[in-house]
């Protein structure tokens, strides 16, 4: 047996010690209750972004919705398919989340594919997925400035869902901006006032 394959094995083995054991367990009370997550984050695909991990959570604390680049489209009302949309309109509508992360990161392939789209070798869907955060007027510096003013146009398109902006306009749902920078193992914080992200340590508070 390859060694990742082993290495996982090990870790279920790992989990099921943990949360899984006895009456009172993680996993038991879960089961029992169901899940009452009040933060949803959208995350990327990349294996080195794990937002449960790298928030140390435990099962139950977060509903997590990841897709190439950390995109959320706009409001599309249609008979497409819309795993993200059905996503968001599950944790907002139904587990009455109180904040939504939109975690973006460094070094993301798929904003690599937003600027250098004429490297990709196979282009069933990544371009034309990542061409939702496609910013015409302005001209980042380089792939991680991009990715997170990619975060903005994502934090626009969530206010395109009506049920969105309603929860957002009666403070019933807070929406966060991060930047995780996987060399560092840093989150940055978009700041409204300071028009920049700065460290999450230098967030104080939040309501909960």
């Amino acid at each position: 047996m390859e060694k990742s394959l082993k290495k996982i094995l090990k870790g279920y083995n790992a989990f099921r010690k943990k949360y899984t054991l006895g009456d009172e367990s993680i996993m038991h009370s879960l089961s029992r209750h169901g899940q009452k997550p009040k933060i949803m984050v959208v995350a990327c695909c990349d294996s080195r972004v794990d937002p449960a991990l790298i928030l140390q959570c435990d099962p139950g604390d977060l509903f997590v919705v990841r897709n190439v680049a950390n995109i959320v489209p706009p409001y599309e009302k249609d008979e497409m398919h819309h795993g993200t949309s059905a996503a968001l309109e599950f944790a907002v509508n139904f587990l009455h989340i109180k904040h939504l992360i939109l975690l973006g990161h460094s070094q993301c392939g798929g904003i690599q594919a937003l600027v250098n789209s004429d490297i990709v070798e196979q282009n069933d869907f990544i371009t034309n997925w990542v061409s939702l955060i496609k910013t015409e007027n302005c001209k980042p510096k380089n792939v991680d400035e991009y990715a997170q003013q990619a975060l903005h146009n994502s934090h626009a398109n969530c206010l395109t869902f009506p049920w969105i902006k309603d929860k957002v306009a009666a403070n019933e749902l807070s929406i966060h901006m991060w930047f995780f920078n996987i060399k560092t193992g840093q989150i940055f914080n978009y700041s409204d006032d300071e028009k920049d992200y700065k460290p999450l340590d230098s967030l104080m508070s939040i309501d909960s």
